[in-house]
């Protein structure tokens, strides 16, 4: 099908379409997040939204693809968030790449904590089969994007990578905003083991 055909059959998903979408996935996050993903139900699904299982999979190929599809969407807002801070960091003059780091990583952390029950929801284990992979995956292209922060630093990437990864996980579960800004501050003080060794011996 050309651009413009596609361009022409888009009146099916009208407004009501979009509508129906949107009230899917309000309704797939409730149950979701009330009985585990695997409990759900697309018939759960449906009965939360008032839709129908055929709208349902004209909008979405099944309860995997709800799972994604939500996912998805808090990382696309969550990588907005961090980009906005990271700019807003600079902005104001910053240019120590750690300081950049944190600005960004308390604006992930934040938006955690504002919408903690969806990121518990991808934090449980309990998700579609190979989510993990989707995980792992995600966390390889964050750090993709460290490191471009953090040139020719490698293992320091790995490590202030790895260590913000294991406080989501902690901070998500306790809700503890303290905790998080805590975290942030030691985070913060890690520097790359060259400096370290160049300070030790000067």
């Amino acid at each position: 099908m050309s651009d413009v055909e596609n361009v022409v059959a888009q009146p099916r998903t009208s407004e009501r379409g979009a509508a129906t979408r949107s009230s899917l996935l309000a309704a797939a996050r409730e149950v979701f997040v009330s009985k585990g993903f695997a409990e759900a139900g697309v018939t759960d699904v449906v009965a939360k939204a008032d839709a129908s299982v055929g709208s349902l999979y004209h909008h979405f190929s099944g309860k995997a693809d709800l799972y994604l599809t939500l996912f998805e969407e808090f990382q696309a807002a969550q990588w907005q968030r961090t980009k906005q801070a990271a700019r807003a960091a600079r902005a104001a003059g910053e240019d120590d790449p750690m300081r950049v780091f944190i600005s960004a990583a308390r604006a992930y952390l934040d938006g955690c904590l504002e919408d903690r029950e969806l990121a518990a929801l991808f934090l449980r284990g309990d998700g579609p089969p190979g989510f993990d992979v989707v995980m792992r995956d995600r966390l390889r292209k964050w750090a993709q994007r460290n490191a471009a922060l953090f040139e020719d630093e490698p293992a320091l990437v790995v490590v202030i990578t790895g260590a913000l990864a294991a406080a989501v996980s902690e901070v998500v579960l306790s809700g503890d905003r303290g905790l998080a800004e805590d975290v942030l501050a030691i985070i913060g003080q890690i520097r790359p083991a060259t400096s370290a060794t160049a300070s030790a011996s000067g």
